[in-house]
């Protein structure tokens, strides 16, 4: 599994984020919450999501796939904002079929939010970033089981 290299929100030192830890990600500088972006394929996803201590918002993705692209910036600016809360995954189901095939997916981008291994959430298709923040806020929250964003 590989590591990010990420930008600090708080004072800009770069840091090495792995895909899997027992804690959160935190600045070695200053100490602050770290946004957690990580890549899982077939072979990783058990590892990177299911067995995450915080809650996984998966992102089903093609590079193919314009919505996908477009809402690609909205989530890691999510994963900045909820750094501490969440881990942001993404997954390109072209290269993992059997992890698309085991979640249904029919639509790309599809989200998922996993806590404890389980997925509680699910909506298929881009959204604006303040319909998909007002999701996310609501999930982690501890929202209703499978609610979509309003709209």
């Amino acid at each position: 599994m590989t590591s990010q290299i990420v930008g600090c929100p708080g004072c800009g030192k770069r840091n090495r984020v792995p895909a899997t830890a027992s804690g959160l990600p935190r600045c070695a500088g200053c100490r602050a919450d770290l946004p957690w972006v990580a890549d899982a394929d077939d072979s990783s996803f058990h590892e990177v999501v299911e067995k995450s201590s915080v809650p996984v918002l998966v992102d089903m993705w093609a590079p193919w796939c314009g919505p996908c692209r477009q809402v690609s910036p909205v989530l890691e600016r999510l994963a900045a904002t909820f750094a501490g809360q969440m881990k942001l995954v993404k997954v390109n189901v072209d290269e993992s079929p059997r992890t698309s095939m085991r979640f249904d997916v029919k639509g790309i981008p599809t989200l998922m939010l996993v806590k404890g291994g389980r997925v509680v959430a699910r909506q298929t298709g881009a959204a604006p970033e303040p319909r998909l923040r007002q999701w996310l806020e609501s999930e982690l929250a501890g929202g209703k089981a499978g609610a979509r964003p309003p709209g």
